[in-house]
């Protein structure tokens, strides 16, 4: 029987394309800041994830590494390569683009108010610093809506080590057969979850990751079919 259903954050519950808009804002206000007004903040951009995507693939698994001190390496080596001077107030803008700009999917706050309602423990399971996350959850107006929240600092290791999926799961008192776990990256999310028996879902809202659907039980690509998928797994 499921009793538990835990969610990734970025790309799961907050929009990618949110996401995108953010970051881009980062390095507009990180560029303002430095008086920098002759360098392309879309390079930049462009430069900063791919940068930033690697450093996280290649710590997938790993020992945690705060992500803030991660971010900062990535753009300080930008600001080298640039010519500026890298303000020591990024990390302030970049909680504030946040709170600015992020936006939940449409449909987030429904499916989680709605799981919460039908008695599910209700949790969180994300590669993040925890400060920063409370930060950016309350911003959002959702910390409340989580029975539980496991970040990797917390955890100790990034997604997929099972270490982070067995703690959330302590913390709700619940089996892996008895929880589902709902994220965006089918190698750390679905073979993280499923290490530790926890039935996988992929949210794929553009149906862009169908080479790696077998790493996954459901792929969904609205949130509320997790509410379906629950319910049909408990017999009702």
């Amino acid at each position: 029987m499921i009793k538990a259903v835990f969610f990734d954050f970025v790309g799961t519950l907050l929009s990618k394309e949110y996401e995108d808009t953010t970051h881009q804002n980062i390095i507009r206000e990180v560029l303002r800041d430095a008086k920098a007004e002759n360098v392309d903040p879309m390079k930049v951009w462009e430069e900063y994830e791919a940068i930033t995507s690697e450093r996280f693939r290649q710590f997938a698994g790993k020992p945690y590494k705060p992500i803030k001190l991660l971010e900062e390496e990535v753009m300080q080596e930008l600001a080298e390569k640039y010519g500026f001077e890298l303000s020591p107030r990024f990390w302030e803008i970049h909680l504030k683009m946040h709170q600015q700009y992020g936006r939940l999917y449409d449909e987030a706050i429904e499916t989680l108010k709605t799981l919460k309602e039908q008695g599910y423990h209700v949790g969180l399971i994300t590669d993040s610093d925890s400060e920063y996350l409370k930060a950016h959850l309350e911003a959002l107006g959702i910390l409340e809506l989580f029975d539980s929240i496991t970040t990797s600092e917390e955890a100790g290791f990034y997604k997929p080590h099972p270490r982070i999926f067995e703690l959330a799961l302590e913390k709700a008192n619940v089996k892996g057969e008895e929880a589902i776990y709902v994220g965006d990256n089918p190698l750390k999310d679905c073979v993280g979850a499923r290490q530790v028996d926890m039935i996988s879902i992929l949210l794929d809202k553009k149906g862009n990751k169908k080479e790696l659907w077998g790493e996954c039980e459901f792929v969904i690509s609205d949130l509320r079919e997790v509410i379906v998928i629950a319910e049909e797994l408990n017999g009702q």
